[in-house]
C-alpha cells in the first residue's frame, strides 16, 4: 500500500529501530556553502519510505533542483513511527528542518505555540488562495496559515454493491436509521455487513467521531476539546447511536481481534468478499487488493449518513491527509520549494504516481478512478472539516478516545462512561 495509508496511521509496522537508525542525517537548517556559487541547502524531511511515493518524490526534488541551480534539497526520510519520535524530540531541543512532514493538529499548534513554525500567509498567499479549501483545514491555526497540503481525504464506507443488491437495498443509506435498516437486511441474507479492526481500536473512533459530528454538528469536537468537556448530552447521544449499531451484532466473527491490514483482517474480509462494508479512509481500495483479492467494479464508496434531527450535516467530511511545514525564518528557497510541490504539474504527478487526492482543482482531471472522483466531489462539496481526532487533540486524549469507543464497542462501556473517560483525560492534560 502507498503513503497516504502509512502516514495516515501507520498501521502497516513501521521499523521504527531503522528509521531512528537514519537519524544520524539529522543536521537542520538550510545553509550557504560558504564559497562564491551561493548555493543554498534545504533540508526536507518526509514519511515517503515506501514506493512508488519515495522515487516519485526523489525525481521532483531533482526537478526542483534543475530550476533552481543554486539550491540543494537534502531529503531525509524516516519511516511513520520514527518521523514522530525524532520530530517529538527535535521540537523539545527547539530546532526544526526547513521542511517537514505534517499532519496539522494538536502537534502542529504546540510546534507553532513553541515559535518554531514559520507563518505561510503572506509568504504564500499569491498561490495558496488557489488551493483546495478543505485540505488547507489542518493547517490553519488562530487563521493562519503554517503548512501547505500535498494530500486530503475522508473517512466514509466502502461497500460491496452485489450485496447490497442481492439483500435488496437499491441505493446507499443517507440517513442513520437508513443505515441501521440496511445492516437488518444484509443480516436476513446471511450477509455479514461491516468489517472491523477491533483490535486496532482506531477504526472504531471513526463510528464515534462521525456520530458525535452528526448529533452536535461539525465544530462540536473541537469545541469540547478546547472545553475539556465531551459529557454534553449530544456526544452521549452519539455512544448511544453506535450502541443501536453495535447490538444488531453487524461485524465479522472475531472482530475484536482482528487487524486492519492483514491477511485475516478488516480489509481483507471486505476484499475477499466476506463483508458487504467497511468505514475507512480513501486508502481502503489499495488495501483491500493488498491484503485480499479486492472487489473491482463491485466496490462503490458512500459518505456517513445523516443523524436524524442531528445538528451535522451529511457534507461535514471527517478525515485529514498530509502536508509540508517550514521551520521559522526558513530561507525563501524552502518557500519556493512548497511552491512547486503545490503547483497543477506536480499535483497531476503526485496523483498519478503515487495514489494521493489532489489539492489543486486544475489536478483533478488526473484523477481517473470512478470511487476515488466519487470521494473527491464529497471533499469539494464540504461544508465542514473535522481532523482525525488522534492527529486535533493530544496524543492522551486521542488515545483515550480509541480506547473508551473500543470498549463500547466490546460491551465493557456505556455511552455515558465513554464521554467522562475522554473529560477526564482531557482535564487531566490542562
Amino acid at each position: 500500500m502507498g503513503d497516504p495509508a502509512l502516514s495516515r496511521r501507520g498501521f502497516l509496522a513501521a521499523s521504527t529501530a531503522a528509521g531512528l537508525g537514519m537519524t544520524a542525517l539529522s543536521g537542520c537548517g538550510g545553509d550557504s556553502d560558504g564559497g562564491s556559487s551561493g548555493t543554498t541547502t534545504i533540508e526536507w524531511w518526509n514519511i515517503s519510505t515506501t514506493q512508488p511515493t519515495k522515487d516519485v518524490w526523489a525525481a521532483l526534488a531533482k526537478q526542483f533542483e534543475a530550476q533552481n541551480p543554486k539550491v540543494k534539497v537534502k531529503i531525509v526520510q524516516l519511516e511513520n513511527d520514527a518521523y514522530k519520535s525524532k520530530m517529538t524530540a527535535l521540537t523539545a531541543s527547539g530546532k526544526l528542518p526547513d521542511i517537514f512532514h505534517t499532519w496539522g493538529g494538536g502537534v502542529l499548534r504546540q510546534q507553532v505555540d513553541a515559535g518554531l513554525v514559520e507563518d505561510l500567509t503572506d509568504r504564500t498567499k499569491e498561490w495558496a488562495d488557489g488551493l483546495l479549501p478543505v485540505a488547507k483545514e489542518p493547517y490553519l491555526i488562530d487563521d493562519k496559515v503554517y503548512g501547505i497540503p500535498f494530500d486530503i481525504g475522508m473517512v466514509g464506507f466502502w461497500y460491496n454493491k452485489a450485496h447490497f443488491k442481492k439483500a435488496g437495498i437499491s441505493a446507499p443509506p443517507t440517513t442513520w436509521s437508513g443505515f441501521l435498516d440496511a445492516v437488518r437486511a444484509l443480516k436476513s441474507e446471511n450477509i455479514t455487513p461491516i468489517a472491523l479492526a477491533g483490535k486496532e481500536k482506531w477504526p472504531g473512533m471513526y463510528y464515534w467521531a462521525y456520530l458525535a459530528m452528526r448529533t452536535a454538528g461539525a465544530d462540536a469536537l473541537e469545541k469540547a476539546n478546547d472545553a475539556k468537556d465531551f459529557t454534553g448530552d449530544e456526544f452521549v447521544q452519539a455512544g448511544k447511536h453506535l450502541e443501536e449499531l453495535v447490538d444488531l451484532q453487524p461485524f465479522q466473527k472475531g472482530f475484536l481481534g482482528a487487524a486492519y491490514s492483514t491477511p485475516t483482517g478488516q480489509a481483507a474480509t471486505v476484499g475477499n468478499g466476506k463483508a458487504a462494508m467497511e468505514l475507512m479512509g480513501q486508502w481502503a481500495p489499495v488495501v483491500q487488493s493488498d491484503a485480499g483479492k479486492g472487489l473491482g467494479d463491485d466496490l462503490g464508496f458512500f459518505p456517513f449518513p445523516a443523524v436524524e434531527g442531528g445538528k451535522g450535516a451529511i457534507t461535514e467530511v471527517f478525515g485529514g491527509g498530509g502536508g509540508h511545514a517550514l521551520r521559522r525564518d526558513a530561507p525563501q528557497a524552502a518557500v519556493d520549494f512548497l511552491k512547486f510541490f503545490a503547483s497543477a504539474a506536480t499535483d497531476r504527478e503526485l496523483v498519478k504516481k503515487t495514489g494521493v487526492l489532489p489539492v489543486v482543482p486544475a489536478a483533478e482531471d488526473a484523477l481517473t478512478d470512478a470511487n476515488l472522483q466519487a470521494v473527491q466531489k464529497q471533499l469539494n462539496g464540504a461544508t465542514g472539516f473535522q481532523l482525525y481526532l488522534d492527529q486535533a487533540y493530544a496524543p492522551a486524549v486521542g488515545q483515550e478516545v480509541n480506547d473508551s469507543v473500543a470498549a463500547l464497542v466490546a460491551g465493557s462501556k456505556s455511552p455515558q462512561q465513554v464521554a467522562e473517560s475522554i473529560t477526564k483525560t482531557a482535564k487531566e492534560e490542562q
